[in-house]
């Protein structure tokens, strides 16, 4: 079986005297940090680590997570760490929903203005998501709207979209 790491989020902070790290997740959902799920912590020109998430819960924008072996002291040298998993540990997202490390790379192909770019990050707000589309003639912001985004397609790797005036 082919183990694929998948980027869960980035650990912004310490949380109390126990260890609990704050959390950037890229989840959209808090289900994904169950307990007992291995997750992989990668460092700047450190060792990955394998650790097991002990408890989770939601902390403002993001999420609160106790690993095992992890005590106050080591959680503030994992400040700034990324958090992977073997994607095969996720469930698959349902119909029209896409994993952002997926959408990532994707040619956006506008309806009537032809190829904007490609798509570099993705921002959450809140009501929906923002595809920040890069390398065409100018950054453009793309709202994750369905009546914007048309077509996704992974493997021809392309998102069709009818982008509103204006934008």
């Amino acid at each position: 079986m082919e183990i694929t790491l998948f980027t869960l989020g980035q650990v912004t902070g310490v949380h109390g005297l126990k260890g609990f790290l704050k959390i950037r997740s890229f989840a959209g959902s808090m289900a994904t940090f169950r307990q007992g799920l291995d997750l992989v912590v990668r460092r700047n020109g450190k060792t990955d680590q394998l650790f097991e998430i002990v408890k989770a819960s939601p902390h403002k924008k993001g999420a609160l997570l106790l690993l095992s072996g992890v005590d106050r002291d080591m959680a503030e040298t994992l400040v700034g760490a990324e958090l992977l998993v073997d994607r095969n540990e996720l469930p698959e997202p349902e119909e029209d929903s896409y994993f952002w490390e997926d959408l990532i790379g994707l040619e956006v192909i506008d309806r009537t203005a032809g190829l904007l770019g490609k798509i570099d990050s993705v921002m959450e707000t809140g009501s929906n998501d923002v595809f920040v589309v890069k390398g065409g003639e100018r950054e453009v912001l793309v709202p994750g709207l369905a009546s914007v985004v048309l077509r996704v397609d992974i493997e021809k790797g392309e998102m069709v979209i009818d982008l509103p005036e204006g934008l």
